[in-house]
Formats: structure tokens, sequence, C-alpha cells
């Protein structure tokens, strides 16, 4: 979740010119990196990082969509959902 949220600071910092976003940034960025090195324990690195990215980009695109930011359609939420299968199905096979 970490790696939506510093996406979504980071499209708020205006070129890192305000401070709370900013911050947020820089304190969810290290989160999310210190949760793939952790889940790097026990996953291989192609799989740890698609799960990392996938998940990532899954939220921060279903956020944007639910908060106004991003066109929602039924193409764009089968995407995503065939995203997240991908995802789950990486992890199962590991």
């Amino acid at each position: 979740m970490l790696e939506a949220v510093w996406a979504l600071a980071l499209g708020r910092t205006e070129g890192f010119s305000r401070v709370v976003p900013s911050v947020v940034f820089v304190i969810a960025l290290v989160g999310s990196l210190v949760g793939l090195g952790l889940a790097m324990r026990t996953l291989p690195i192609g799989t740890a990082y698609a799960v990392w990215v996938g998940i990532g980009a899954a939220l921060t695109v279903g956020y944007s969509m639910m908060s106004g930011d991003e066109a929602v359609s039924a193409v764009r939420v089968v995407l995503i959902v065939a995203l997240v299968g991908c995802v789950i199905g990486l992890k199962l096979t590991h």
C-alpha cells in the first residue's frame, strides 16, 4: 500500500515545493522499499518486485478513479482486476 501512497503524494508535491506531501512521499517511499526488502527474504526478486509494483499500480489507479482524478470505464476496471489476478498468480506459483 505504501507504493500507492508515495506515488499519490509525489503527484501532490508540485515539484517538492509543498512540504506535507513531500514528507509523506519520503516516509512512504522508505517504508515501501523496506517492505520490498523484507519480501525479498522469502521471494525471488522478480516475483517480489512484480507483486510490489502490481499492487501499487492497481491501488494507485483505483484510488485515482474513485477520487475522480482518472476516468472510470469497464475496460479499465477489468484490466486492473486482471493485473491483480496476475500478481496473485505469480505469488501462488512461487
